[in-house]
């Protein structure tokens, strides 16, 4: 079985537990795009952890595979690995050969050029985007070269001039490029790493005719994707869920499950247009209640009203069969709850997204008002012990975006998790 689960808003919707939940039903999970710019935090008996490139299911002794579309920051991963097995976790980690590697000249050229825009893009300064941008040029250092000192050094002789050019025309330091300290560092993580190098399409398609289960994690959400985001406020990968099967090299018949992780409101982090934001107290009320944080930066979510405008696109953007829906408990105690289910765009009234992020940026939501409940559900075990007003929510949505809501989140806790049907073994 091959399963493929992203995030159905802009980010932050909560597929880390959602991914740490399905996990323990799977033999591999795999991480299919995006970098350390992601982060989730899993909860598992009280204890967080944070994962910013480890794929989820470390928990529970899963073959975990990071795949070539992912950008990576070896110091990153080698201070993830160190800090899961401090906890007595042993990771089964494979790494592509082709991964591309996060260089430290991408993340100083990822800072002088945020600086230099006059419209902020809000960019975590991890030099993701340089990153892809090498890969898309042909210029990329891969995991492998990180194995053997010649192949770094031959890739760092070809591409470094150029490298330095760039940082030195921007007002930056060029000696970062080559600076030995850096390279040795680089090196020896590659040397450790070695024997998890691996070839994941290799992995996942022998898998899946073994009839073993593989479970493909993205990073981000769908409003983020490349192409399909809002331009130009968006991650410099793709991440919707028909990526995976390209990032990955698995073909899309072998697709069995897409699950689509949604907040019961919405979040966005950075700029970027986002018509139900909330911008005085009750937004901020609503980010000290979800604790509305960024994982990976620490910096406040802008916070909103569920949009479903946005949300029936991402069910055509990646095909859901499913959904997940997180964070109904942060609800409790406000009345109305009001979901927008249209925009009101220059006068006119429309019920699916423009094309143009100019164009979104212009859009006013159009609401419908629900009725909200008081009672504590962070308890609840089972879909009925919700109040009728919660399960009347559940299901508006599920109306609204066309797909089943399988399970629903009232809480950080694993156990916190009630499953409209209950899970197979």
């Amino acid at each position: 079985m091959f399963t493929i689960l992203t995030g159905a808003q802009f980010g932050d919707e909560g597929k880390g537990k959602i991914i740490d939940l399905l996990a323990e039903n799977y033999d591999i999970v795999v991480r299919f795009q995006g970098g350390d710019n992601a982060g989730h935090t899993v909860v598992v008996e009280g204890k967080k952890y944070k994962l910013h490139l480890i794929p989820s299911g470390a928990i529970f002794g899963r073959r975990l595979l990071i795949g070539p579309g992912v950008v990576l920051n070896p110091r990153v991963l080698w201070s993830e690995i160190q800090a899961l097995e401090s906890e007595g976790i042993k990771l089964d980690l494979g790494i592509d050969a082709k991964t591309s590697i996060i260089m430290p000249y991408h993340i100083e050229l990822d800072g002088l050029r945020e600086k230099a825009r006059t419209e902020k893009i809000g960019t975590t300064n991890r030099g993701i985007g340089f990153a892809y941008v090498d890969k898309i040029a042909r210029e990329e250092v891969q995991m492998e070269d990180l194995t053997d000192p010649a192949l770094l050094e031959a890739k760092l002789k070809e591409i470094g001039p150029a490298k330095e050019k760039a940082i030195a025309d921007l007002g930056g330091d060029p000696t970062v490029v080559r600076f030995a300290p850096f390279i040795d560092e680089y090196l020896e993580i590659g040397k450790r790493l070695k024997n998890k190098v691996t070839d994941v399409s290799s992995e996942i398609n022998i898998a899946l005719i073994e009839e073993k289960s593989v479970l493909a994690e993205g990073a981000q959400g769908a409003f983020l994707d490349v192409i399909h985001g809002t331009q130009k406020f968006v991650t410099s990968s793709f991440t919707t869920a028909g990526s995976a099967c390209a990032n990955l090299g698995v073909g899309p018949v072998m697709v069995d499950n897409v699950v689509g992780v949604v907040k019961a409101y919405i979040t966005r982090v950075g700029e970027g247009p986002m018509p139900t934001e909330l911008k005085g107290e009750l937004g901020e009320k609503m980010r000290e209640k979800g604790a509305e944080y960024g994982t990976t930066t620490g910096r406040p979510r802008r916070c909103g009203w569920f949009d479903a405008v946005l949300a029936l696109k991402s069910v055509y953007l990646n095909g859901y069969t499913e959904l997940a829906l997180t964070k109904l408990d942060v609800l409790t105690g406000l009345d109305p709850i009001k979901i927008c289910v249209g925009y009101d765009l220059d006068g006119e009234c429309i019920g699916y997204p423009p094309e143009s992020t100019l164009r979104l940026a212009r859009c006013r939501p159009l609401y419908e008002d629900m009725p909200g409940w008081t009672e504590e559900i962070s308890a609840a075990l089972a879909y009925e012990d919700l109040p009728e007003n919660a399960q009347a929510y559940v299901e508006r949505l599920e109306d609204l975006m066309g797909v089943e809501i399988s399970a629903v989140s009232v809480g950080p806790g694993r156990e916190q998790t009630i499953y409209r049907e209950e899970p197979e073994e």
